[in-house]
């Protein structure tokens, strides 16, 4: 760590888990390590190494971190709503929060949650014709980041994550997976809208304009 701080000229961050397994807890001792070495900031998902994604979070060991250190820690780990953010950051006194698996599908999110968290109310999710704008828009900039063959390939996990897992959602992206170009995915995409009103935070169910 203390040689990557050394060779660069920008703030290193790290994001860390709570230790290797429920047995060898030691987010603590790593986070001072951390510390120590340079590292500006820490993001720590509140969960073992062991554990992936499974099991409750451990905020309190976040707690337990953001104590141990004076740089910024961040905490990660099943915040999926901005009331969860705010529950998150007060319980563990943490700097921020870091989102992750929540805003697949529903990057409005982010917005909402700082939103809430600097003014105590945050704005609706979009309606359902900006959902499919920004859609278009998001995969039209993986096929300029990544170039047609990557961008096409890259875009259909985060069109199945716009869409949910309903049944007609898992039959779009059966569809959506066997296009192989930039324009036909986004004449796809055009076909698209939703079938109940978006909630503050839910993903809109799909359905074909084109049958």
């Amino acid at each position: 760590l203390a040689a990557v701080v050394s060779a660069v000229a920008v703030p290193v961050t790290l994001k860390i888990r709570t230790g290797s397994s429920p047995a060898q807890r030691n987010g603590v001792q790593i986070a001072r390590i951390a510390e120590d070495a340079g590292i500006a900031a820490l993001a720590v998902h509140g969960r073992t190494r062991a554990c992936a994604f499974k099991g409750e979070v451990e905020y309190d060991t976040i707690a337990n971190i953001v104590r141990a250190v004076d740089i910024p820690v961040f905490a990660n780990g099943d915040i999926d709503s901005p009331e969860r953010a705010r529950a998150v950051r007060d319980h563990t006194g943490a700097a921020g929060v870091m989102i992750g698996r929540a805003a697949q599908g529903r990057p409005w999110l982010l917005g909402q949650v700082a939103d809430y968290l600097e003014r105590g109310e945050y704005r609706a999710a979009p309606g359902a014709r900006e959902q499919r704008t920004i859609l278009a828009q998001h995969v039209a900039h993986l096929h300029a980041f990544y170039g047609d063959f990557m961008g096409t390939r890259i875009a259909r996990k985060h069109f199945g994550w716009y869409l949910g897992d309903s049944r007609l959602a898992r039959l779009h992206r059966s569809k959506f997976n066997r296009l192989e170009t930039p324009v036909d995915q986004l004449r796809y995409i055009e076909t698209l809208t939703t079938t109940k009103s978006p909630n503050t935070t839910s993903t809109p169910q799909i359905e074909d304009l084109a049958a």
